[in-house]
């Protein structure tokens, strides 16, 4: 008789029921919201502070450099000197003090440029003020040598290598690199999956054979359901806490903002000033379209099944190892010795995808590892954005499904005889053994 919808049932509710697993599915994002509500709020707080920095340009040629912002504004002191200046900005508390000091050339004006004041500035206001001061000083030097700078401007072009195969299919570098931030993200999220709810299936292999509850149950189910059936539970488990997680996280998210008026987009604006100078700058409008093109032409219908079905084999080809070493030990503890063998290929698939895929994704040693099994839920889902034949993507899947298949077999057989085992710390060599029974 089948069991196995039973025992995936049994798996998921126990699952789903268990105190520990209900805390941390609703906890975890209030927790994860809480911490990134408070680091917008100190980064609001912190783009909201008013800096006032004075200037003594004894030059005379910066004075009309600098606009004052909605966060920073700047005070031009004249007809003072150094030490009169450096006492006023003190005594009124000023953020700093950036003094410009006269010389016979031009050229010598930058390496004789100070701030002064009482604690560090923020290397973005440095960053800043250092543009500032060098696009101007460079204007003016080939102004001097009778360079029409209005002419150098309009001379300006920007390059940008339209990418076009034979077939007239047409990319581009950001092509290139969203192709990548998506393998990376969807590699990043495999590896994630498997760690963390890999880890799940062993642990409650292990609490099982420890409580010899496994016993009572052994003797009616045969063990290699028993194994299928609270990989699928536990992975049912863990696909409906993520998708808790992320309904819950968007709520909570919306609900902060709106109720404490916090921007959160405030996390990526500790250098405001910078990014608005970039805004305005046509290069950056350009770039942005460029961005949504090469989205567009990502092939979004081939790389969501693609990475469902690559997702789902790669995480039972690592599930069914798991619970194997889950069945081979009495204790957590004893489990490390068999854990690198698994997360040593996961690395590798990561770190092969990120700096040989985007370099060369079609190359020997991307297409070696994107059909190697233990590899290929990672590298191959990184290539597909690149476009890779529809048989290459087969073929992978298929010897993904085989390996699968076969690790069934092979944890089945250390599951059977190594959950009923107590007392003893096993090798590999006893597991060799094991298969053999």
């Amino acid at each position: 008789m089948n069991h196995l919808p039973l025992i995936i049932k049994r798996e998921y509710l126990t699952k789903v029921k268990n105190k520990s697993f209900i805390v941390m599915t609703f906890l975890s994002p209030m927790i994860m919201i809480a911490l990134i509500t408070f680091v917008a709020y100190l980064s609001q707080l912190n783009n909201d502070k008013q800096r006032t920095i004075s200037v003594l340009d004894e030059s005379g040629i910066m004075e009309d450099l600098f606009e004052s912002t909605s966060s920073t504004t700047y005070h031009i002191l004249k007809n003072t000197s150094l030490e009169t200046a450096k006492t006023i900005v003190s005594s009124t508390s000023g953020y700093g003090l950036l003094h410009i000091e006269k010389q016979e050339y031009i050229s010598d004006i930058s390496k004789n440029i100070k701030f002064y004041s009482d604690d560090p500035p923020s290397l973005s206001v440095l960053s800043g003020l250092e543009s500032k001061i060098e696009s101007k000083l460079n204007n003016l030097i080939l102004e001097e040598k009778g360079v029409d700078i209005e002419l150098i401007k309009n001379s300006k072009t920007r390059v940008s290598i339209v990418q076009e195969s034979f077939a007239g299919e047409k990319s581009s570098k950001m092509d290139s690199l969203i192709k990548l931030a998506f393998g990376i993200a969807v590699g990043y999220l495999l590896f994630m999956f498997i760690i963390i709810y890999g880890n799940m299936i062993m642990r409650s292999v292990i609490e099982e054979k420890t409580s010899r509850i496994i016993e009572v149950i052994i003797s009616s189910v045969k063990p290699v359901q028993l194994m299928l059936g609270k990989i699928i539970g536990t992975s049912l488990a863990g696909l409906t806490q993520f998708f808790v997680w992320l309904f819950l996280g968007g709520v909570l998210l919306t609900v902060v903002s709106i109720v404490f008026n916090i921007d959160v987009s405030q996390l990526q604006s500790q250098q405001q000033e910078i990014i608005q100078q970039a805004a305005s700058n046509s290069e950056l409008n350009s770039q942005v379209q460029d961005f949504m093109l090469a989205f567009y032409h990502l092939p979004i219908v081939n790389l969501i099944i693609a990475f469902i079905l690559f997702f789902i084999c790669g995480f039972l080809l690592f599930s069914s190892l798991y619970a194997a070493i889950g069945a081979a030990v009495d204790n957590e503890t004893d489990t490390q010795q068999f854990i690198w063998p698994i997360l040593v290929p996961l690395m590798l698939a990561v770190y092969v995808g990120i700096f040989t895929v985007i370099e060369d994704p079609h190359g020997t040693v991307s297409t070696v590892f994107s059909f190697i099994p233990f590899t290929s839920p990672v590298v191959m889902v990184m290539r597909i954005p690149f476009g890779v034949p529809l048989w290459q993507q087969l073929v992978s899947l298929l010897l993904l499904i085989g390996t699968f298949m076969f690790a069934v077999w092979f944890a089945a057989k250390i599951y059977r005889v190594g959950i009923l085992m107590y007392g003893k710390k096993p090798s590999y060599k006893e597991l060799i053994k094991w298969l053999k029974y």
